[in-house]
Formats: C-alpha cells, sequence, structure tokens
C-alpha cells in the first residue's frame, strides 16, 4: 500500500480543510431553518441550504467537470474529502443521490439537451432525486426486475412496483430501472432487456406510499406504476442497456468506503466520551474493555482495508475483494458499535429522543434498531459473502 499523498492532494486536503473553518461555524450560527414540529422537513431543509453552500465553493460535486462546478477529483482526492468531511461532521447531503449517483450517470450517458434540463437542478438542490431500482419480488437479485415498460409512440407506458426507494416522496425526479424485453428471464439472459429511464415523480400514474421503518422515520418508500406515460426522451441510454447505466451508478454508490471508517471510529470515540460523563463504572468492566479493543482493532483493519483498495485502483489494478470485504466489515461494525453504545449506557441507552433524561438526543437507542438496515443496505450480507466464496475464496459449489 503506498500511504504517501502528493503535493497535489494536500494542497486539496488543505483548501477543503480551510474552506470548512469558515463556512461551517457560519452555517451552524444560521440556525434551524422550518417548522420545529415537523423534524424531517427541517431536516431536509438545512441539508438543502448546505448543499447550496457547498455548490457555492464548488465542493458540492467534486466529480463532477470543472464546466459543470466540479473539480474533476481523484481517487485519492475522493478519499481525502470523505474523512475531511467525516471528522468535521458536516451535515448531510440534500441530494446525494443526484450528486454522486445520478448525476454522474446523466453526465455519462445523457444526451446535452438531457444535461442541460436534469444537471443544474440536481447541483443547486433546487430538485430532489430519488433512486429506482429493487422491486418486492426480486429479492436480493436486481436483474430480477419485472416493472414493465412497453414502447407506444414516443412514450414507455410503465407498470409494476418498487420499493425501499429513499425519499421518492420528496423527488421530482428518479431514475428507473424497467424490463423493455419481457422475454429475458426465461431466456436465461436476465441482464439484458433492461433499460434506464428518468421519470417525473409528478407524472398521472404514479403512486408513492411512505414505509414508516422501525425507528419511526418515514425515509423508504413503495412507488406504484399504473399505465404511466413516461417520455423516450427521458431513456437514458439506449433501450435494453440499462444494466450497463445500473453498474455505474452502483460504482459510484461505493465512493466514500474511506468516509464510512473514519465515521465509525468517530461513533466509539463519542461512544467512550459519553460513557465517562454517564456512565464510567461500564469503561472498567474487563469485558467491555475487551469489547472496545476487538471493536478497536476492527475498525482500524478496515481502514488499512480501503487504503488498499485505494492503492490497487491508484496502480490501476481491480479493488477486488476489497470492495465486497470492507463492505461486509461496514455491516457488521456499524451494527456492533450500536450494540455496544446500549450495553455501556444500560438503561440511558435506550431511551428516545425528546425525554428529559435521554443521552445524546437518544441517538443510541434510535441506533440501535435503526443499524439493521446495513445487512441490506448497498447488497445485502448473504450475498456480499456468496460473491465472496464463489470468486474470490473459489469455494466449490454445492
Amino acid at each position: 500500500m503506498d500511504f504517501a499523498a502528493t503535493q497535489e492532494d494536500e494542497e486539496f486536503r488543505l483548501e477543503l480543510q480551510t474552506w470548512l473553518d469558515t463556512n461551517l461555524p457560519e452555517f451552524a450560527a444560521e440556525g434551524e431553518i422550518g417548522d420545529e414540529n415537523n423534524a424531517d422537513r427541517r431536516i431536509m431543509l438545512r441539508r438543502q441550504a448546505w448543499q447550496r453552500r457547498l455548490h457555492e465553493g464548488r465542493w458540492a460535486a467534486i466529480n463532477w467537470p470543472k464546466s459543470w462546478g466540479g473539480r474533476e477529483a481523484t481517487v485519492s482526492q475522493n478519499t481525502i474529502y470523505a474523512e475531511v468531511m467525516a471528522r468535521a461532521k458536516t451535515p448531510g447531503i440534500y441530494n446525494a443521490n443526484g450528486l454522486w449517483q445520478i448525476g454522474p450517470m446523466i453526465l455519462r450517458w445523457g444526451t446535452e439537451a438531457q444535461q442541460q434540463q436534469w444537471l443544474p437542478g440536481i447541483l443547486n438542490a433546487e430538485e430532489h432525486w430519488c433512486q429506482g431500482f429493487t422491486e418486492p419480488g426480486a429479492g436480493s437479485d436486481l436483474a430480477n426486475l419485472r416493472t414493465q415498460a412497453v414502447s407506444d409512440g414516443d412514450d414507455y407506458v410503465v407498470n409494476g412496483r418498487k420499493i425501499w426507494i429513499s425519499t421518492a416522496h420528496l423527488a421530482k425526479w428518479g431514475l428507473f430501472l424497467v424490463r423493455t424485453d419481457p422475454t429475458a428471464i426465461d431466456r436465461g439472459a436476465k441482464h439484458e432487456g433492461i433499460t434506464a429511464l428518468i421519470v417525473d415523480m409528478e407524472l398521472p400514474g404514479i403512486e408513492v406510499t411512505v414505509i414508516r421503518d422501525i425507528t419511526g422515520g418515514e425515509l423508504f418508500c413503495e412507488v406504484a406504476f399504473d399505465d404511466a406515460r413516461v417520455p423516450k426522451a427521458y431513456r437514458l441510454g439506449e433501450e435494453n442497456e440499462g444494466w450497463k447505466v445500473a453498474m455505474g451508478t452502483l460504482g459510484h454508490e461505493r465512493v466514500g468506503t474511506a468516509g464510512l471508517s473514519v465515521s465509525m471510529r468517530i461513533e466509539l470515540d463519542n461512544l467512550i466520551a459519553t460513557a465517562r460523563v454517564h456512565n464510567p463504572d461500564a469503561l472498567n468492566d474487563p469485558g467491555i474493555r475487551d469489547r472496545i479493543a476487538r471493536l478497536w482493532t476492527q475498525l482500524e483493519l478496515t481502514r488499512l482495508l480501503n487504503a488498499r483498495a485505494l492503492s490497487k485502483i491508484l496502480k490501476g489494478q481491480p479493488n477486488w475483494p476489497e470492495v465486497p470485504l470492507a463492505k461486509l466489515q461496514w455491516s457488521s461494525l456499524s451494527q456492533t458499535i450500536a450494540e455496544l453504545g446500549v450495553d455501556i449506557l444500560g438503561p440511558l441507552g435506550v431511551l428516545s429522543r425528546g425525554g428529559p433524561d435521554a443521552v445524546d438526543k437518544g441517538h443510541w437507542g434510535h441506533n440501535y434498531v435503526w443499524q439493521r438496515y446495513t445487512s441490506i443496505g448497498a447488497g445485502t450480507t448473504e450475498v456480499q459473502k456468496n460473491i465472496i466464496a464463489d470468486r474470490a475464496i473459489k469455494m466449490p459449489r454445492r
């Protein structure tokens, strides 16, 4: 592994840190935005304002071309960006799907007219975007999707359902994968016959239903298509080439794994600091101390795993199998930290947000149930293990 940063990378880090040192305190001083009784709405408005400030400094879409307000950042600069942002505990991004995944795909696959239509609204946080891939009957295999789009003149007529679509109820636009060749699955060629469509979420025939999760949040949605007519001009790439578009999108989704390892380390540090205030005796327990030490070691391993993946990319080598291994580490360690939090803090750890005695605004109780999603998000644990067993370890099939 090569840990040496170039002069250009160090200048990138310094410029970002300097910008944050000025803008983050100014933004925090502006206070909350919106209705104090609607937490979800308040969070989204705050993220929208933060993204606009980032865009003004050309820090919102660092991978985009300079002509579109980006910085054409290198792989190493993406890692630096993720680490610096994680350490600074910056607010979330209003249009993360648009900036990191969908926008780059429009730049790669879109026509000039499509770029002019959609990219400005992504950058300035004027329009929110969602991404619609998963379906109720497809399980963990994306290629099993069956939402059908039938050609009819200048439109596709779309019927089917998508599920676990984050923030679809807030989105003006979405990138959806649909099946334009219904015979592909029966032919044993399920990766064929898939097309990527950009969908106006306000079209007739589209119904979005919010799914309340176990924490009480309303982030996920089900999207139903009932003879919704999507213009063919909204197709991204060629018909039946949606799998190529999807793979590019999922590749961008993995940007920032180094930042996740830094975030988890910060989470552990915060937990220890909270325990010293609210339940210091727990830190003298040998079992707890052993768990903290093992967790710290695994977090350091994950950081080095990400560094090795980055080093291979910089040398033009496939970052395999580091990426699926790092994803497994993220899933496991996120849940391990959450479980450790409620164990260390005891009864205080399960108090909910809003209560007078809630520790860290109820973060640890919320985190305990919320982090279960990491077993599914960005690829299920079972699928990742099968991929590693089959392609990396090359274990024999039964």
